[in-house]
């Protein structure tokens, strides 16, 4: 903790020096916890957590770490591991954006492993952290992300630090997880012993006040969108570029049966003059292509696979919309993202959309997840064409500002108390 206006300063350091030294003391020290963050190899692995603190560090009031361990039971392919990308395995310790990023590995044993998670996770990087300060780097506060196992962990690496841990919930960690009813104690355990505790939406935020939490110790700090990334484009020379020629919308997510994009490709069947764009990869990537060839709408679906975030701007902006059918969405920052670039969207009527999608100029909610319901909100968006400008303008008021704001005063009122 930040001791003010008292040093221990030699008379031969000159004032520079001094102010340096005054300046570095200031700045909060967190240690970012989490298994949900980019590396080297796969740079959308968790891009959500790692743009929070990003934008926290531009705030030059916070000094950062990231701890991001890695399981190591799983075997070395790219379907059945998600932390094999493209071959290449995560390394132990990498720069990413001048952030020291540490990737401690820890065992996770099959079928028992969900139980066993936190104790493991927490095992698995206590060395980590004590090089982490040994090196240096005596952290305030621990800002763990993702309630269980990470959040569970963090507050036994906490405890055993003597430091306060903040716990951020995204998503199926609340909406899911809780069914089961060992990890449902264990997040009611932890959400208890947190200094502070942040839901990204105000649905998440009703799952632990139904735990038990009282409402004033949770913080709903919603996900921002990059504005100076996603932007409109001279749409005409993208479509071209990109070879958009016909109605064309977007799914974008990992493939996997909770994104829905399965029931978007049967959709088209209802939607002879559209064309569907899948950005992500993921174990259904196969299921999808040969569903699209059964249905007879293979020459409309294609498989785009992961690109940058920087290209991703570009299929937005050019695409007519973008659709997420999700069975469950903390906050979806694709949809953000879209309507940073001008492009209204479609999204199920779930946990954190309807606190995104409030207006007109942002696109519609989907009543039911089946496919016709999908399609009629399809039809609903190419029937009322909206002014893309009016729909950046409703994006620009989530910037990452407001969330920025947000940590600093829970994180300085947590540390200072």
């Amino acid at each position: 903790m930040a001791v003010p206006f008292v040093w221990n300063v030699s008379t031969s350091k000159t004032l520079p020096d001094i102010l340096l030294f005054v300046w570095k003391d200031s700045l909060l020290r967190i240690l970012t916890f989490s298994t949900l963050f980019p590396y080297q190899a796969n740079l959308v692995h968790g891009v959500f957590v790692a743009e929070r603190l990003r934008h926290l560090q531009a705030s030059g009031q916070v000094d950062s770490c990231v701890v991001a361990p890695i399981p190591w039971f799983f075997v070395a392919h790219p379907k059945l591991n998600p932390y094999v990308w493209q071959g290449k395995q995560a390394l132990y310790r990498e720069q990413m954006g001048g952030l020291d990023v540490w990737h401690p590995r820890y065992f996770l044993p099959p079928k028992v492993g969900m139980t066993l998670a936190p104790f493991l996770l927490a095992a698995g990087a206590v060395q980590t952290l004590r090089a982490v300060r040994q090196g240096g780097f005596d952290f305030d506060l621990i800002d763990a992300h993702y309630f269980y196992p990470d959040g569970v962990a963090a507050l036994m690496l906490g405890q055993l630090f003597n430091k306060p841990v903040v716990i951020t919930a995204r998503g199926s960690d609340l909406n899911q997880i809780p069914q089961y009813r060992l990890p449902c104690a264990m997040i009611r355990y932890a959400a208890r012993r947190a200094a502070g505790l942040i839901t990204v939406s105000s649905a998440l935020k009703a799952v632990l006040v139904d735990m038990g939490i009282a409402s004033s110790r949770v913080t709903v700090l919603r996900n921002g969108v990059d504005l100076e990334r996603f932007m409109p484009v001279d749409r005409p020379l993208v479509r071209q570029r990109l070879g958009m020629t016909r109605t064309t919308f977007l799914s974008v997510g990992h493939l996997i049966e909770r994104k829905g994009h399965e029931l978007i490709i049967r959709a088209l069947l209802g939607l002879p003059d559209v064309d569907l764009w899948i950005i992500g990869d993921g174990p259904m990537r196969d299921e999808l292509q040969k569903l699209a060839v059964d249905l007879g709408v293979v020459d409309r679906v294609r498989l785009i696979g992961v690109i940058s975030q920087e290209q991703l701007s570009h299929y937005y902006a050019a695409s007519d919309g973008l659709i997420l059918a999700s069975s469950r969405e903390g906050w979806a920052n694709v949809l953000l993202e879209a309507m940073a670039c001008g492009t209204r969207v479609a999204a199920t009527n779930v946990w954190g959309a309807p606190e995104v999608i409030c207006a007109p100029e942002a696109g519609v909610l989907i009543g039911e997840r089946t496919p016709e319901a999908i399609a009629q909100a399809i039809r609903q968006l190419m029937q009322t064409p909206a002014d893309p400008m009016a729909t950046r303008r409703y994006a620009e008021q989530f910037s990452w500002e407001a969330t920025t704001q947000g940590q600093l005063q829970l994180f300085r009122r947590i540390i200072g108390s």
